[in-house]
């Protein structure tokens, strides 16, 4: 069973999802609102998302 760690920023306006707890770093992708978090061999970690409360008119729509 895989466990997701989510966390919200209301004053930041930032949202934060991890799939897996190792370590890693953030990298952009190509929607400037959205990084992604990655291992040293590239794996996706988890991703983020800036500006939440700007998706109300539309969602996002990002490869990871």
């Amino acid at each position: 069973m895989k466990h997701l760690k989510i966390w919200y920023d209301a004053e930041g306006d930032y949202l934060e999802v991890i799939f897996d707890q190792k370590a890693g770093y953030f990298r952009e992708t190509a929607n400037d609102q959205v990084m992604e978090k990655v291992d040293a061999e590239g794996n996706v970690l988890g991703f983020s998302v800036l500006r939440v409360s700007a998706m109300k008119e539309k969602p996002l729509d990002v490869a990871l």
